[in-house]
């Protein structure tokens, strides 16, 4: 029996039901690995080269930041870029900020698919579950009492059949779906680290010994 054959007999016992959970899956497996190639070509997660030129801005190497900036292929190199560049106005890390943002909004973009994936398809199994317990009731009752219970107990599994589907649909969506929510909640806090070195290196901190001599000062107390 090959795979063709074996959903062939699931669609024919689960109905309509199982028919909508098969595309769910179907379209769930594309948006996975759409994401899958769209975070590969964003280097999401792969910094290494961008951290490097972070590093050096923030020890005051302005020009190997550049050069290293220049040999990144991160989606947040253009934004870091537009952050060196910028001359020191007001707003400018809140225009930063959603700059990153729309940028992170990208990545995000089918999650909103995977979620409703993940909570619909079990609520659509038990609805198919309920439909054919009634159905199997139904023909309990037609049969009168002449009642058969091998009729009772085969329209039951039958009917259990779409639960079944829709939980097998329902939990692996659930995962990717953590899997590149959690992927992209580290890209926010690496994008927010790197805006706030640019805008805000370690030169620009007041150091210790400064802090130090503010607080002892005669007036401060």
């Amino acid at each position: 029996m090959n795979i063709f054959n074996a959903l062939g007999q699931i669609l024919a016992l689960g109905g309509p039901v199982v028919a909508i959970l098969l595309v769910m899956s179907i379209l769930t497996v594309a948006v996975s690995i759409y994401k899958l190639w769209q975070f590969a070509a964003c280097g999401v997660g792969r910094h290494r080269v961008l951290s490097q030129a972070l590093a050096a801005w923030d020890a005051g190497d302005h020009d190997t930041a550049r050069e290293r900036l220049a040999a990144s292929s991160s989606y947040l190199a253009p934004i870091v870029g537009a952050a060196m560049s910028a001359p020191d106005t007001a707003g400018l890390d809140e225009r930063l900020d959603a700059e990153a943002g729309l940028a992170l909004a990208r990545l995000e973009r089918g999650f909103r698919l995977l979620d409703t994936v993940a909570q619909l398809a079990p609520l659509l199994g038990l609805f198919g579950t309920v439909l054919g317990m009634i159905e199997a009731f139904q023909s309990l009752q037609t049969a009168g009492a002449g009642v058969d219970p091998s009729l009772l107990a085969g329209g039951i599994w039958v009917a259990l059949v779409t639960t079944a589907v829709g939980l097998a649909v329902a939990m692996p969506t659930s995962m990717v779906l953590s899997w590149f929510e959690s992927r992209t909640a580290r890209e926010r806090v690496f994008a927010d680290k790197a805006l706030r070195t640019i805008l805000v290196p370690t030169q620009a901190l007041p150091t210790a010994a400064t802090s130090t001599a503010f607080v002892a000062a005669p007036g401060h107390a």
